[in-house]
This record gives structure tokens, sequence and C-alpha cells, in this order.
């Protein structure tokens, strides 16, 4: 929950009676070691889009994921071009992005 309070992607507003909610929930998850010690504890915070209805509260979204053959082929080229290989993982990425739309969750 820190890096939503901190990039301030939330403003706490009146109901508003004109307008549909897209509810919400938090998934809890337990990340484990190798021999079963709790590493760390995870959360997510999700909104629940497919109770969106068109023409009223929903729009297209896109979220981005890598399928195994685009690796692989990546990989593949890599080995015959001699490119070096980086690993790169974003946290929060999609909070780093604007929206224009009021969304009421």
């Amino acid at each position: 929950m820190t890096p939503l309070v901190e990039k301030n992607v939330w403003e706490v507003v009146p109901r508003p009676t004109d307008k549909s909610m897209v509810s919400s929930i938090w998934i809890y998850k337990v990340k484990k070691a190798t021999y079963g010690s709790v590493e760390k504890h995870k959360a997510i915070f999700v909104a629940k889009g497919f109770y969106k209805v068109e023409g009223i509260n929903y729009d297209e979204t896109f979220f981005p994921v890598v399928r195994y053959l685009s690796i692989r082929s990546i990989l593949a080229l890599s080995v015959q071009m001699g490119w070096k290989i980086h690993h790169m993982d974003v946290k929060t990425t999609l909070l780093n992005d604007m929206i224009e739309e009021k969304v009421y969750i």
C-alpha cells in the first residue's frame, strides 16, 4: 500500500449518485522460501474491471504480457548476434501513468 500512498493515486470523495462504481479487492499472497519458511508477504490492489458497462464506465484497457515464445526468440537471436541481455523488474508500473478519466472505486 505504501507505493499507492506515496504516489497519491487516489482522493477520497463522497460517493456520486449519478456515477457507477467499480468494485475492488486486495489480493494477498505469502511468498515462501525454498524450505517453506515465509520469505515475504505480498499484496496487490485490483479493480474489478469486468463489472464495467459499455457506454457508461467502459473503455479499452491494455496490460502487456510477454509470451514465452517471444522470450525464447529474443534469447536465441541474442546468442547468434552476440548481444548482452539485461533483466529489469519494474515495480508499480501502472502507477507511473496518468489517466484522464475519473474512476470511482
